[in-house]
Parts: C-alpha cells; sequence; structure tokens
C-alpha cells in the first residue's frame, strides 16, 4: 500500500535539499518543513523565531525565556529577530509537546512530506509513515558545504561537527533518545555517491 506520509531527516551537508522537493514532485505530496515551527510558535503565543532558535540552539533556552519573561521584547542573540514575550514561561516539555502535536496534525492530514523535526522520533509508534534518513559521511558533507555555502574547509568542518551535535542534543533534550540510529528509520540514503535523482527514487520506491 502506498504510503502518503513520508518523514524524512537529514543530516546538515547531505544534500537533501535537493532530494525532498523531488521525493515531493513524484509522489504529488506537499511538503511542511517551517510550518511545523510556525504553527508551533502560535499555539504558544510566541514569534516564529523564538521556537526555531529553541530547537537549534538548546544551550540558550534559559537565558532566552528569562530575558522574554521579563522584558516586553527581545532579540535572539546571532538573528537579529525581535520577539514577544509569551505570557506564561515555556519549558522543554511545552515546546515538545507544541511540536509534536503540529508533527502529529500534518500526518494525520496525509499526502505530505514532513522534513526534519525528529518527525521519524515523533511518530515512531504509526505504522503508516516511511521513515527516511538523508546521511553521508562527515567528510564528503564538509566537502558539500564548503562548495555550496563558500567557505573554506576548516569552516565547513567546524559546521557539520557543530550541527552534528546540536541534532544530538535535540534528540536526547526532546525524546530522549540517547543515540540516533539507523534502525530509528525505515530507508537510510547514502548521498557520499548517490545524486539527488537517484536518492529521490529509492524514497519514491520505498513509498510506493
Amino acid at each position: 500500500m502506498s504510503r502518503r506520509v513520508v518523514c524524512i531527516s537529514s543530516a546538515t551537508g547531505a544534500g537533501a535539499e535537493e532530494v525532498i522537493p523531488l521525493v515531493a514532485d513524484r509522489l504529488g505530496l506537499r511538503i511542511v518543513d517551517e510550518a511545523i515551527i510556525a504553527q508551533a510558535a502560535r499555539e504558544a503565543g510566541v514569534e516564529h523565531e523564538v521556537v526555531a532558535d529553541v530547537e537549534l540552539r538548546r544551550s540558550f533556552v534559559a537565558a532566552l525565556f528569562r530575558e522574554l519573561a521579563s522584558s516586553a521584547g527581545f532579540v535572539a542573540a546571532g538573528g537579529g529577530y525581535p520577539v514577544a514575550a509569551p505570557d506564561d514561561l515555556l519549558t522543554d516539555d511545552d515546546l515538545r509537546t507544541l511540536i509534536r502535536s503540529a508533527i502529529e496534525e500534518a500526518a494525520d492530514l496525509g499526502d505530505v512530506v514532513i522534513v526534519s523535526h525528529a518527525a521519524s522520533i515523533a511518530l515512531s509508534e504509526r505504522d503508516d509513515i516511511l521513515r527516511v534518513l538523508v546521511t553521508g559521511s562527515p567528510e564528503a558533507r564538509a566537502t558539500r558545504v564548503a562548495a555550496t555555502r563558500g567557505v573554506w574547509d576548516d569552516a565547513a568542518e567546524k559546521q557539520i561537527a557543530d550541527s552534528d551535535a546540536g541534532r544530538a542534543d535535540y534528540f536526547r533534550r526532546f525524546y530522549g533518545v540517547r543515540q540516533e540510529l539507523p534502525t530509528h528509520y525505515d530507508l537510510v540514503v547514502n548521498t557520499d555517491r548517490l545524486g539527488a535523482g537517484d536518492a529521490a527514487d529509492l524514497i519514491v520506491r520505498a513509498a510506493g
């Protein structure tokens, strides 16, 4: 039976941004990515960038919410986004619940490719979802980052290392997953040698 919900998680530099639109187009599905964060933010009564920064920068959460609780506005470090203070202090559990409920709602609607936000973990108990990880070796991913973002090799390697550390931290804090494993997914696609088209083909076949 064709699966009309595909969750695609990806490691930085794995080229998933090229693969995902191909998968969605070939399967006739819509893509839900930042919409998940936007919906969680609306439900929390805070700006989109607050939830996004909390997801990406877990070490910053305590200071961020202290500022939000004590002032009428705050500019997120490094982002430059003005944000409004929520009525109540949001905890990790609050944010996890908001993001997870948004993911579940998107899956319930169906005909969708849900991108990242650990959707495969959030929906792990469902058997009508195809869970995919697009990844590659740190070396290949760093090479791709250096080429696409125009940075030096050492800077690209640092970006990969920082991203992987943040990803591991997010999995641990939000879902209690100590280590991300291949068995968290139905399909793992290594883009070290596979191009975007071939990677998309594999995912489409698995979803068919």
